[in-house]
């Protein structure tokens, strides 16, 4: 990577609910325009490290370091609910695994997209309504349903909506948690293959946790491997995937866990 400096360091994130430790000791760092994936079974851990890294749960220790564009790298922790709040609206986006957690199901596909940019201050409607229609345009969905309510989307569009709501401010992190679990396969496919080329073009970092090992070599340049709240493993996709190190990583690739 070319930056001198990652976007997003991350040190030593721990997080406990009561007696049980959900996360410990995760590190990593990620630089502009790369994708890492998230890997395990369910309850390794890893939903709990995104959500503390999006600062969307505070973790018990560590911290969560992001490049911002004014400032250089900030403690997130250590900023204000009013910046925390501009930085997710801005710079960063959250893409649900439940596309009805990240829209507003009763207001038309355009509002959805738009409301984003009026968060930043744009107020021309014209200038909304074309800005929307083209990332609908963007993202495969028929710029004619604009005035059209998600709750009359199907799960493929909704999510593809979802996306181009995190996109249209055009972020520089966004964060996906399962973004093709429950789609069917044929869906599945085209919704990664437009993921891959958003992040592409848009040299666009991103966060994805998954379960799928497929999700993971098809859209990340590296991946970490959780396993009972700690990372057990990390490295290049395909590195891990062709020749897996650590004997959890072993028997995710070969299936004989089922994730």
């Amino acid at each position: 990577m070319a930056s001198p400096q990652p976007l997003l360091r991350v040190r030593g994130i721990g997080k406990r609910y009561g007696d049980r430790v959900a996360l410990q000791d995760a590190s990593f760092d990620l630089w502009p325009g790369e994708v890492l994936a998230i890997v395990g079974e369910s309850g390794s851990g890893k939903s709990t490290l995104l959500n503390a890294v999006a600062a969307r749960d505070k973790p018990d220790a560590g911290s969560v370091q992001f490049q911002t564009r004014s400032a250089g790298l900030r403690e997130v922790f250590a900023m204000s609910e009013a910046e925390q709040r501009l930085l997710a609206r801005t710079d960063w986006g959250f893409v649900h695994q439940n596309a009805a957690e990240g829209l507003r199901m009763d207001v038309s596909a355009g509002a959805n997209v738009g409301e984003r940019l009026m968060g930043l201050g744009e107020r021309h409607y014209g200038r909304l309504r074309a800005t929307a229609s083209e990332w609908l345009a963007r993202v495969e969905i028929d710029p004619a349903r604009i005035d059209d309510a998600p709750r009359t989307f199907s799960g493929g569009m909704r999510q593809r909506l979802q996306i181009a709501r995190n996109l249209v401010t055009r972020p520089r992190l966004v964060f996906m948690d399962e973004p093709t679990s429950g789609l069917d396969v044929s869906v599945q496919a085209r919704l990664l293959d437009l993921l891959r080329q958003l992040t592409r073009q848009m040299q666009l970092a991103a966060i994805v946790v998954t379960h799928d090992l497929a999700v993971a070599r098809l859209l990340a340049h590296r991946m970490m491997v959780m396993q009972r709240g700690r990372v057990v493993e990390a490295g290049l996709t395909d590195q891990l995937l062709d020749d897996p190190q650590h004997p959890y990583t072993q028997l995710l690739v070969s299936s004989v866990l089922q994730p």
